[in-house]
């Protein structure tokens, strides 16, 4: 089997584990964070009505010295406005990534503004 698809089948593999065990509603909404290798992108997602309620991106916030700074702040942004929509609580959602690096500095940055992942 070719190594490229492998790699592909087991990031898709882990997305459906995730997802099947992850759902959002209105009061707990499922956090969903989408990284490409230069941008960082997270959003509020109430899966009951299939509606987003709030996103956030990394040009909305000073870059930090790397890309894991930003991906706090981005982190720190998102749980500063869910704060103001009385949001208190989420589901994370980390989608096929890995529970490192970027993927976790948004969880960490949103717990330190306040919301309970």
């Amino acid at each position: 089997m070719n190594k490229v698809r492998s790699k592909i089948q087991t990031k898709v593999r882990r997305q459906a584990r995730t997802r099947a065990k992850i759902s959002g509603t209105a009061t707990r909404p499922r956090i969903s964070v989408a990284r490409s290798l230069s941008h960082i992108y997270v959003q509020m997602i109430d899966d009951a009505s299939g509606k987003t309620i709030l996103s956030v991106k990394d040009g909305e916030v000073s870059a930090g010295k790397n890309k894991v700074e930003t991906a706090s702040a981005v982190g720190k942004l998102l749980g500063e406005k869910a704060m103001e929509k009385k949001i208190t609580e989420a589901v994370f959602d980390k989608g096929m990534n890995k529970y490192h690096g970027r993927v976790k500095a948004v969880a960490d940055g949103a717990r330190e503004a306040g919301l309970k992942i």
